[in-house]
């Protein structure tokens, strides 16, 4: 970043609409507010925009695709493994969904803050730093199968070209899968209410 005046160090940090102020490179979880990451991934194009439809394919909605992909997987799933789930790509609500080929190409920079944010969104929602391999197997695999929807419906994937890249997503349609294109704030509004329906089971557990 450029620096915000002549010998000033660059500024690391961005203001959220909540007023809170997030360190991109020692990000605080005391500085992360649900409403900030619903409102940013709300806004945040997946494929780089390059979708069909008059809105962008949101990753708050891809979001909310992979938990119900995950949960229709692992019906026994706990509250705190869906709230994983869908919080698996918040750190996009500050810097963004980078392509996995750019992603390749930048490498253990990107990955680096990546990692920090998530860490301290983890913390900030009282989930394990570090999922176990089950769980984070599973979300990768709903997460792929995701992706193989998105590409295929909306992105102008043809099968073969989306088996080779996502895999084949056995046993499960489009045709149960919610992949309409909607305004970011009714997205918005989506993904609050369902972090809010697992927050209280999350509660009601505990």
């Amino acid at each position: 970043m450029a620096p915000d005046r002549a010998g000033a160090p660059p500024r690391a940090w961005q203001r959220m609409l909540s007023g809170r102020r997030l360190d991109l490179l020692d990000p605080s979880p005391l500085d992360i507010e649900i409403s900030d990451i619903a409102h940013g991934l709300a806004r945040v194009a997946r494929w780089n925009g390059q979708t069909f439809g008059d809105h962008a394919f949101s990753v708050a909605q891809h979001s909310l695709l992979v938990e119900a992909i995950f949960c229709a997987q692992m019906p026994a799933a706990s509250p705190d493994q869906r709230m994983a789930t869908l919080l698996h790509d918040a750190p996009e609500y500050v810097i963004g969904d980078m392509i996995s080929p750019f992603k390749a190409v930048v490498g253990g920079d990107y990955r680096m803050v990546e990692e920090r944010l998530q860490h301290a969104i983890h913390l900030r929602f009282s989930l394990p730093p570090k999922l176990d391999a089950k769980t984070k197997s599973a979300i990768k695999r709903a997460d792929q199968i995701a992706a193989y929807f998105e590409a295929t419906v909306l992105a102008g994937f043809g099968t073969t070209e989306a088996v080779r890249y996502f895999g084949r997503p056995n046993g499960i349609s489009a045709d149960g899968l919610d992949l309409r294109l909607r305004p970011a704030k009714a997205v918005q509004t989506a993904f609050l209410r369902r972090f809010e329906v697992i927050e209280k089971a999350r509660r009601e557990k505990a």
